[in-house]
């Protein structure tokens, strides 16, 4: 029998999913192992639901969203008995090598197995839209949630043109701000309101005040979901209160931002990911998530990448202040 190696995706799902799990399957085929899918995450581990795959199970996705093996989350794995089911199964299978496509509880989760079941070898792939892994510049699925939210914020603006609206638009991010800025810098919004910094309504309003000077009659502000200032709603009142030129209107993008066709940039950075992944397990290597800083292929351990998260670039930050002038 063929050594074999297990994948998985846990936690919310993230557009480039698919083409990690292509890389993994066909780079350990390439390499002499026998890929075996685990659907439904970590809960599907617990229940035994694994199956071969071969490289036709994996062909024609690398363009499709969501995720194959399908994702979630896994309350029963938070229990020695859960994992422990989890690790009779893969036993059963002959699987000592896993990889695990997910975010930070996927990693907090795969740490804990590990100091539990140490003849396992498991690494990780930054699969999360968020961005808020330390140990790698991109996670997969952040460029296309961005693209996404740049693509619905081209949109209002000709409905905020026309009617001379101030739109507040909400997009994920409820521990981090990086979707918001991004979207921001790229949407040219007049703010952006994320988690790490605090809110500044007087700001705000200047920006707002400068720009009905300029006889500008719409404006795009975006929030981050976890702003520290509150929900859309209590943000909108507030700026209505301070500032009653425009009419408000509030726009919540939410899940739509995990769904659809990766970009082309988030297909490459899970492949190459998914590939580098069954190498490094090849030489050895377990307890780390596979990243990549300054297009170098990186391993942080588990424990560094969800305890250490990025900072947002100040460069943005100005980028977004300055030109909203």
């Amino acid at each position: 029998m063929r050594e074999r190696i297990g994948i998985l995706c846990s936690g919310g799902d993230a557009p480039g999913m698919n083409a990690a799990i292509r890389a993994v399957v066909r780079t350990a085929l390439y390499l002499g192992y026998e890929p075996i899918g685990i659907y439904r995450g970590y809960e599907g581990l617990i229940a035994g639901q694994l199956e071969p795959l071969g490289a036709g199970s994996v062909s024609g996705i690398i363009q499709r969203g969501g995720a194959i093996l399908g994702a979630g989350r896994s309350p029963r794995f938070h229990s020695p008995e859960g994992r422990a089911q989890a690790y009779i199964h893969l036993k059963t299978h002959h699987i000592t090598r896993l990889v695990v496509i997910g975010g930070d509880g996927t990693f907090r989760g795969a740490q804990t197995f590990l100091e539990e079941y140490p003849d396992l070898q498991i690494l990780g792939l930054p699969g999360t839209i968020d961005n808020d892994l330390y140990g790698t510049d991109a996670t997969i699925g952040f460029d296309t949630a961005v693209n996404i939210a740049v693509e619905a914020i081209d949109r209002l603006r000709d409905t905020a043109a026309a009617m001379g609206r101030l739109f507040l638009v909400e997009v994920m991010g409820r521990d981090a701000g990086f979707i918001a800025l991004h979207t921001a810098a790229a949407s040219g919004a007049e703010a952006v309101l994320v988690p790490e910094t605090p809110t500044d309504f007087d700001a705000i309003v200047s920006v707002l005040e400068r720009g009905w000077q300029r006889q500008k009659t719409s404006a795009i502000i975006v929030v981050a979901e976890g702003d520290e200032a509150g929900n859309i709603v209590q943000i909108a009142a507030e700026l209505q209160k301070r500032f009653t030129q425009y009419d408000i209107r509030t726009t919540v993008l939410g899940h739509i931002q995990r769904g659809g066709n990766p970009t082309a940039q988030d297909r490459i950075l899970a492949s190459l990911l998914g590939m580098q992944a069954v190498y490094r397990l090849h030489e050895g290597a377990s307890g780390a998530m596979v990243g990549i800083q300054k297009n170098e292929i990186v391993l942080t351990p588990f424990y560094k990448a969800v305890k250490m998260h990025g900072a947002l670039n100040p460069l943005l930050l100005k980028l977004v202040e300055i030109l909203s002038l």
